[in-house]
Protein backbone atom coordinates (compact mmCIF):
# COMPACT_ATOMS: atom_id res chain seq x y z
CA UNK A 1 0.00 0.00 0.00
CA UNK A 2 1.30 3.76 -1.15
CA UNK A 3 2.36 6.11 1.94
CA UNK A 4 2.01 9.71 1.84
CA UNK A 5 6.05 10.41 2.64
CA UNK A 6 8.77 9.95 0.40
CA UNK A 7 11.95 8.67 1.57
CA UNK A 8 15.19 9.83 0.54
CA UNK A 9 16.19 7.38 -1.66
CA UNK A 10 12.91 7.93 -3.38
CA UNK A 11 13.44 11.40 -3.81
CA UNK A 12 17.36 10.71 -5.59
CA UNK A 13 15.71 8.24 -7.64
CA UNK A 14 13.19 10.37 -9.09
CA UNK A 15 15.31 13.11 -9.59
CA UNK A 16 17.68 11.01 -12.03
CA UNK A 17 14.30 9.47 -13.67
CA UNK A 18 13.17 13.04 -14.84
CA UNK A 19 16.78 13.66 -15.62
CA UNK A 20 16.54 10.08 -18.32
CA UNK A 21 13.22 11.39 -19.44
CA UNK A 22 13.52 14.85 -19.50
CA UNK A 23 16.70 14.32 -21.96
CA UNK A 24 15.03 11.69 -24.04
CA UNK A 25 12.94 14.26 -25.48
CA UNK A 26 16.18 15.78 -27.03
CA UNK A 27 17.86 12.50 -28.01
CA UNK A 28 14.69 11.37 -30.03
CA UNK A 29 14.67 14.98 -31.47
CA UNK A 30 18.09 14.43 -32.75
CA UNK A 31 17.52 11.09 -33.90
CA UNK A 32 14.73 12.38 -36.04
CA UNK A 33 16.64 14.97 -37.62
CA UNK A 34 19.00 12.35 -39.09
CA UNK A 35 16.13 11.12 -40.64
CA UNK A 36 14.96 8.14 -38.35
CA UNK A 37 11.08 7.55 -38.58
CA UNK A 38 9.52 7.98 -35.32
CA UNK A 39 7.78 4.74 -35.20
CA UNK A 40 11.44 3.07 -36.35
CA UNK A 41 12.67 4.41 -33.07
CA UNK A 42 10.44 3.31 -30.74
CA UNK A 43 10.30 -0.28 -32.14
CA UNK A 44 14.01 -0.45 -32.25
CA UNK A 45 14.14 1.11 -28.15
CA UNK A 46 11.81 -1.59 -27.27
CA UNK A 47 12.57 -4.59 -28.88
CA UNK A 48 16.05 -3.55 -27.19
CA UNK A 49 14.52 -2.73 -24.22
CA UNK A 50 12.67 -6.32 -24.39
CA UNK A 51 15.25 -7.65 -25.01
CA UNK A 52 17.36 -6.62 -21.71
CA UNK A 53 14.22 -7.29 -19.15
CA UNK A 54 14.26 -10.60 -20.78
CA UNK A 55 18.02 -10.94 -19.75
CA UNK A 56 17.16 -10.01 -15.93
CA UNK A 57 14.31 -11.41 -15.77
CA UNK A 58 15.92 -14.86 -16.58
CA UNK A 59 18.94 -14.20 -14.21
CA UNK A 60 16.71 -13.12 -11.31
CA UNK A 61 15.29 -16.53 -11.45
CA UNK A 62 18.75 -18.81 -11.94
CA UNK A 63 19.26 -16.57 -8.62
CA UNK A 64 15.98 -17.08 -7.04
CA UNK A 65 14.02 -20.88 -7.88
CA UNK A 66 11.26 -19.20 -6.23
CA UNK A 67 10.83 -16.10 -8.48
CA UNK A 68 8.03 -16.30 -10.84
CA UNK A 69 7.96 -14.78 -14.08
CA UNK A 70 4.10 -16.02 -14.97
CA UNK A 71 1.45 -14.00 -14.18
CA UNK A 72 -2.57 -14.92 -13.91
CA UNK A 73 -4.25 -15.92 -17.03
CA UNK A 74 -6.93 -13.02 -16.08
CA UNK A 75 -4.03 -10.30 -15.42
CA UNK A 76 -2.82 -11.09 -19.13
CA UNK A 77 -5.57 -8.20 -20.65
CA UNK A 78 -4.43 -5.83 -18.37
CA UNK A 79 -0.42 -5.93 -19.00
CA UNK A 80 -1.58 -5.49 -22.20
CA UNK A 81 -3.76 -2.72 -22.22
CA UNK A 82 -0.64 -1.34 -20.13
CA UNK A 83 1.48 -2.31 -23.24
CA UNK A 84 -0.54 -0.74 -25.37
CA UNK A 85 -1.34 2.98 -23.50
CA UNK A 86 2.37 3.00 -21.88
CA UNK A 87 4.41 1.60 -24.91
CA UNK A 88 3.27 1.19 -28.07
CA UNK A 89 0.20 3.98 -28.84
CA UNK A 90 1.85 6.38 -26.16
CA UNK A 91 5.61 6.44 -27.99
CA UNK A 92 4.28 6.19 -31.42
CA UNK A 93 1.83 9.39 -30.81
CA UNK A 94 5.03 11.30 -28.93
CA UNK A 95 7.79 10.50 -31.56
CA UNK A 96 5.13 11.73 -34.18
CA UNK A 97 4.25 14.55 -32.27
CA UNK A 98 8.07 15.46 -31.76
CA UNK A 99 8.94 15.47 -35.12
CA UNK A 100 5.86 17.88 -36.18
CA UNK A 101 5.95 20.27 -32.95
CA UNK A 102 9.11 20.19 -30.73
CA UNK A 103 11.01 18.51 -27.66
CA UNK A 104 9.63 21.00 -25.52
CA UNK A 105 6.45 21.48 -26.48
CA UNK A 106 5.59 17.67 -26.05
CA UNK A 107 7.37 17.62 -22.75
CA UNK A 108 5.47 20.25 -21.40
CA UNK A 109 2.20 18.75 -22.46
CA UNK A 110 2.73 15.38 -20.94
CA UNK A 111 4.53 16.12 -18.15
CA UNK A 112 2.34 19.07 -16.70
CA UNK A 113 -1.29 17.14 -17.79
CA UNK A 114 -0.34 13.96 -16.81
CA UNK A 115 -0.29 15.03 -12.97
CA UNK A 116 -3.36 16.72 -13.32
CA UNK A 117 -4.93 13.84 -15.09
CA UNK A 118 -3.60 11.16 -12.09
CA UNK A 119 -4.83 13.79 -9.97
CA UNK A 120 -8.50 13.78 -11.60
CA UNK A 121 -8.65 10.24 -12.07
CA UNK A 122 -7.44 9.00 -8.72
CA UNK A 123 -10.32 10.87 -6.93
CA UNK A 124 -12.70 8.43 -9.43
CA UNK A 125 -10.93 5.47 -8.98
CA UNK A 126 -11.13 6.07 -4.86
CA UNK A 127 -14.18 7.85 -4.55
CA UNK A 128 -13.17 11.18 -3.92
CA UNK A 129 -14.74 14.41 -4.69
CA UNK A 130 -13.56 17.16 -6.46
CA UNK A 131 -14.42 20.50 -4.80
CA UNK A 132 -14.53 23.87 -6.49
CA UNK A 133 -10.88 25.01 -6.66
CA UNK A 134 -10.25 21.85 -7.95
CA UNK A 135 -12.45 22.16 -11.06
CA UNK A 136 -11.41 25.77 -11.34
CA UNK A 137 -7.91 24.51 -11.33
CA UNK A 138 -9.07 22.01 -14.03
CA UNK A 139 -10.05 25.05 -16.43
CA UNK A 140 -7.12 27.11 -15.71
CA UNK A 141 -4.91 23.87 -16.72
CA UNK A 142 -7.15 23.95 -20.15
CA UNK A 143 -6.31 27.62 -20.89
CA UNK A 144 -2.72 27.23 -19.79
CA UNK A 145 -2.95 24.07 -22.77
CA UNK A 146 -4.95 26.70 -24.84
CA UNK A 147 -2.04 28.77 -24.60
CA UNK A 148 1.02 26.89 -24.81
CA UNK A 149 -0.41 25.56 -28.28
CA UNK A 150 -2.09 29.04 -29.50
CA UNK A 151 1.25 30.32 -28.98
CA UNK A 152 3.64 28.11 -30.41
CA UNK A 153 1.44 27.86 -33.59
CA UNK A 154 1.60 31.60 -33.60
CA UNK A 155 5.75 31.61 -33.53
CA UNK A 156 5.88 29.54 -36.25
CA UNK A 157 3.48 31.15 -38.44
CA UNK A 158 0.40 29.17 -37.89
CA UNK A 159 2.24 26.00 -39.05
CA UNK A 160 -0.27 23.03 -39.83
CA UNK A 161 2.16 20.65 -39.15
CA UNK A 162 2.74 22.29 -35.67
CA UNK A 163 -0.77 22.11 -34.92
CA UNK A 164 -1.12 18.54 -35.68
CA UNK A 165 1.71 17.04 -33.83
CA UNK A 166 0.73 19.32 -30.77
CA UNK A 167 -3.02 17.92 -31.21
CA UNK A 168 -1.35 14.28 -31.08
CA UNK A 169 0.77 15.26 -28.20
CA UNK A 170 -2.22 15.61 -25.84
CA UNK A 171 -3.39 12.32 -26.08
CA UNK A 172 -0.03 11.52 -24.83
CA UNK A 173 -0.66 12.41 -20.95
CA UNK A 174 -4.41 10.62 -21.31
CA UNK A 175 -2.63 7.54 -22.38
CA UNK A 176 0.05 8.15 -19.35
CA UNK A 177 -2.26 8.65 -16.90
CA UNK A 178 -4.19 5.65 -17.69
CA UNK A 179 -1.04 3.85 -18.04
CA UNK A 180 0.06 4.70 -14.45
CA UNK A 181 -2.97 4.24 -12.73
CA UNK A 182 -3.52 0.43 -13.83
CA UNK A 183 -0.28 -0.20 -13.34
CA UNK A 184 -0.29 0.86 -9.62
CA UNK A 185 -3.26 -1.49 -9.01
CA UNK A 186 -1.74 -4.18 -10.81
CA UNK A 187 1.28 -3.43 -8.82
CA UNK A 188 -0.18 -4.42 -5.48
CA UNK A 189 -0.03 -7.85 -7.01
CA UNK A 190 3.40 -8.76 -8.65
CA UNK A 191 6.42 -7.29 -8.50
CA UNK A 192 7.25 -3.63 -10.32
CA UNK A 193 10.14 -4.80 -12.27
CA UNK A 194 8.02 -8.15 -13.59
CA UNK A 195 5.40 -6.10 -14.38
CA UNK A 196 7.66 -3.50 -16.48
CA UNK A 197 9.27 -6.00 -18.11
CA UNK A 198 6.21 -7.28 -19.67
CA UNK A 199 4.90 -3.93 -20.48
CA UNK A 200 8.45 -3.32 -22.71
CA UNK A 201 8.76 -6.89 -24.33
CA UNK A 202 5.09 -6.84 -25.25
CA UNK A 203 4.74 -2.80 -26.05
CA UNK A 204 7.81 -3.61 -28.28
CA UNK A 205 6.07 -6.41 -30.09
CA UNK A 206 3.31 -4.82 -30.74
CA UNK A 207 5.18 -1.93 -32.30
CA UNK A 208 6.40 -4.66 -34.96
CA UNK A 209 3.37 -4.87 -37.23
CA UNK A 210 3.35 -0.77 -37.47
CA UNK A 211 6.99 -1.12 -38.88
CA UNK A 212 6.42 -3.78 -41.24
CA UNK A 213 3.37 -1.08 -41.95
CA UNK A 214 6.20 1.62 -42.47
CA UNK A 215 7.99 -0.31 -44.14
CA UNK A 216 10.69 1.08 -41.68
CA UNK A 217 12.58 -2.16 -40.58
CA UNK A 218 15.76 -1.96 -43.16
CA UNK A 219 16.90 1.29 -41.41
CA UNK A 220 18.24 -1.16 -38.87
CA UNK A 221 20.77 -1.94 -41.20
CA UNK A 222 21.70 1.72 -41.74
CA UNK A 223 22.16 3.37 -38.60
CA UNK A 224 25.03 4.92 -37.62
CA UNK A 225 27.17 4.52 -34.54
CA UNK A 226 25.63 7.70 -32.73
CA UNK A 227 22.25 6.49 -34.11
CA UNK A 228 22.66 3.34 -31.82
CA UNK A 229 23.94 4.80 -29.16
CA UNK A 230 21.33 6.89 -28.86
CA UNK A 231 18.87 3.46 -29.35
CA UNK A 232 20.82 2.12 -26.65
CA UNK A 233 20.24 5.31 -24.19
CA UNK A 234 16.55 5.31 -24.10
CA UNK A 235 16.67 1.66 -23.89
CA UNK A 236 18.93 1.17 -20.90
CA UNK A 237 18.32 4.86 -18.85
CA UNK A 238 14.62 5.43 -19.81
CA UNK A 239 13.00 2.16 -20.53
CA UNK A 240 14.75 -0.51 -18.35
CA UNK A 241 15.98 1.76 -15.51
CA UNK A 242 13.25 4.74 -15.65
CA UNK A 243 10.26 2.71 -15.95
CA UNK A 244 11.54 0.61 -12.83
CA UNK A 245 11.69 3.45 -10.84
CA UNK A 246 8.41 5.08 -11.96
CA UNK A 247 6.84 2.06 -10.31
CA UNK A 248 8.66 1.03 -7.73
CA UNK A 249 8.23 4.61 -6.18
CA UNK A 250 4.52 4.57 -7.44
CA UNK A 251 3.61 1.20 -5.21
CA UNK A 252 5.30 3.03 -2.16
CA UNK A 253 3.77 6.59 -2.70
CA UNK A 254 0.79 8.31 -3.27
CA UNK A 255 0.27 8.79 -7.36
CA UNK A 256 -0.23 12.35 -6.79
CA UNK A 257 2.89 12.80 -5.29
CA UNK A 258 4.88 10.89 -7.41
CA UNK A 259 3.71 12.69 -10.61
CA UNK A 260 4.27 15.54 -9.19
CA UNK A 261 8.12 15.03 -10.18
CA UNK A 262 7.02 15.31 -13.89
CA UNK A 263 7.00 18.90 -13.11
CA UNK A 264 10.63 19.52 -13.12
CA UNK A 265 11.00 17.09 -16.70
CA UNK A 266 10.08 20.13 -19.04
CA UNK A 267 12.91 22.54 -17.53
CA UNK A 268 15.51 19.67 -18.43
CA UNK A 269 14.05 19.20 -21.36
CA UNK A 270 13.60 22.73 -22.26
CA UNK A 271 17.63 23.27 -21.01
CA UNK A 272 18.75 20.59 -23.53
CA UNK A 273 16.59 21.53 -26.30
CA UNK A 274 18.12 24.91 -26.87
CA UNK A 275 21.46 23.77 -26.11
CA UNK A 276 21.45 20.31 -28.28
CA UNK A 277 18.60 21.20 -30.50
CA UNK A 278 18.60 24.97 -31.07
CA UNK A 279 15.17 25.04 -29.69
CA UNK A 280 15.18 28.00 -27.79
CA UNK A 281 13.87 30.44 -30.13
CA UNK A 282 11.03 28.11 -29.81
CA UNK A 283 10.23 28.89 -26.24
CA UNK A 284 8.13 32.03 -26.36
CA UNK A 285 5.95 34.02 -23.94
CA UNK A 286 3.19 32.03 -24.85
CA UNK A 287 5.56 28.59 -23.80
CA UNK A 288 5.79 30.29 -20.69
CA UNK A 289 2.56 31.59 -19.57
CA UNK A 290 0.83 28.54 -20.82
CA UNK A 291 3.44 26.36 -18.70
CA UNK A 292 2.89 28.94 -15.56
CA UNK A 293 -0.92 28.28 -15.91
CA UNK A 294 -0.90 24.53 -16.07
CA UNK A 295 1.44 24.26 -13.34
CA UNK A 296 -1.31 26.62 -11.26
CA UNK A 297 -4.42 24.56 -12.44
CA UNK A 298 -2.48 21.10 -11.06
CA UNK A 299 -1.59 22.84 -7.78
CA UNK A 300 -5.35 23.54 -7.60
CA UNK A 301 -6.17 20.37 -8.25
CA UNK A 302 -4.01 18.36 -6.20
CA UNK A 303 -4.92 20.47 -3.04
CA UNK A 304 -7.67 18.16 -0.78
Amino acid sequence: MATRAISPLNIVLMLCLITFWGSSFVVVKTVLGEGVTPIAIATFRFLTAGGLFAIVLLLNKSRKEDYTLLVEGRDFPKLVFLALTGVTFFFVAQYTGIQMASASIAAILVCLLSPILISVFSTRIFNEQLIGKNLFGIGIAAVGTFVVIAGGALSVHGSSSFLLGSSILLFTPLMWASYSLMGKRIMEKYDPFLVVAYVNILGGLFLVPFSLAQNSFHEVFTLSINEWSAILYLAVTCSLLGYFIWFRVMKQVKASLTSSFMFGEPLITVLLASIFVGEGNEITPFTVLGALLILVGVYLVSRR
